[in-house]
């Protein structure tokens, strides 16, 4: 096995490459990383989740999760970001950021556009942990070092609701809740276009995209991806919908719609007219974090938190109401 960490630094990676042999076969893969690596469960499972281990065996890749079990002659790939420990991440003010609600098990958040969830490898803005720092407050410290008590997470440019877990006891409930789908998220998202039919489901997987590190796309091999919808409103050159996510992909609602040839305003990276984008006034994609409910991991009482429009989606949704701007 080869194997480089280079821990003082914030870009440091962690790159290794095995042969399944021996024992390591028939192991699950979350479980033979963390051995083999000496790293804690919690950690290897984020890094196969997060597209940070390929498995191929004859050449041939692998579909993989955690849970994998593991097969003589499995060739292992991993190239993931060194933990950063949470001494390392500066408190800070983040404008935007809004506390909703706070007590000894949870604290939920209003995320503005540009903050990250947690820190990551070439991010060097605001993150959630930052700014709760920045607040005083404490969370769990169960998970990776980088992102302990983050039990999910919004894209950097995507505003609204967030959950994070202030006690071990949280951080389990919670982890077991969004595995088990418990969860309510539901999203507002302003898509080009109008989606037919007005009410859908739509069920494709999504993987890695197959040019573009970067990007998602619904490919065949993919994870299942179930995402349901309802146009609130039509405008014409675009349509409100609400979005109610089964699974959480990363970049989820954003791919989804954009297979269906109707991105979301806004989203240049998932096909979005740049055009039509300037004229709302968007310099990231329309989507809201509106809606989040969940069975409190304390008390068992059912809660949910709302969310409000920021300043700049409600700009462009007024806009269309008012007929100020066409699609070209």
């Amino acid at each position: 096995m080869s194997e480089t960490t280079n821990a003082a630094e914030e870009s440091a990676r962690i790159r290794a490459e095995f042969t399944v042999e021996g024992a390591l076969a028939g192991m699950r893969l979350d479980a033979a990383l963390a051995g083999a690596l000496d790293a804690p469960r919690t950690r290897t499972s984020g890094w196969i989740l997060d597209g940070h281990v390929t498995v191929t065996n004859n050449g041939k890749a692998v579909k993989i999760g955690k849970s994998y079990k593991l097969s003589a002659g499995d060739e292992v790939v991993v190239d993931a970001s060194a933990p950063r420990d949470l001494a390392d991440i500066r408190p800070e003010k983040v404008d935007g950021f809004r506390i909703v609600h706070l007590d000894e098990d949870i604290v939920v958040v209003d995320k503005p556009a540009g903050v990250a969830a947690h820190p990551s490898p070439g991010w060097h803005g605001p993150t959630v942990i930052s700014a709760l720092m920045g607040e005083g407050i404490s969370v769990a410290t169960s998970g990776a070092a980088e992102r302990q008590g983050i039990v999910h997470r919004l894209d950097v440019g995507t505003s609204g609701l967030m959950v994070v877990a202030r006690s071990e006891r949280a951080y389990t409930e919670l982890k077991r809740a969004f595995k088990e789908r418990t969860v309510d998220k539901v999203y507002h998202t302003l898509v080009q276009g109008l989606p037919d039919p007005l009410r859908g489901t739509i069920d494709a997987p999504i993987g890695r995209h197959p040019g573009n590190e970067w990007k998602f796309a619904v490919v065949e091999d993919g994870r299942n991806s179930i995402t349901h919808y309802d146009v609130l409103e039509a405008f014409g050159p675009a349509s409100l919908v609400e979005v109610h996510l089964e699974t959480g992909r990363t970049h989820q609602i954003r791919v989804h719609f954009s297979a269906l040839r109707h991105p979301c305003c806004g989203d240049l990276t998932y096909g979005a007219d740049p055009r039509f984008s300037a004229e709302l006034g968007l310099t990231r994609q329309w989507l809201h974090a509106h809606r989040l409910g969940f069975d409190h991991p304390g008390t068992g009482e059912r809660v949910t938190f709302t969310s409000e429009y920021p300043l700049d989606l409600s700009y462009a949704l007024t806009a269309l109401r008012e007929g100020k701007v066409q699609l070209s």
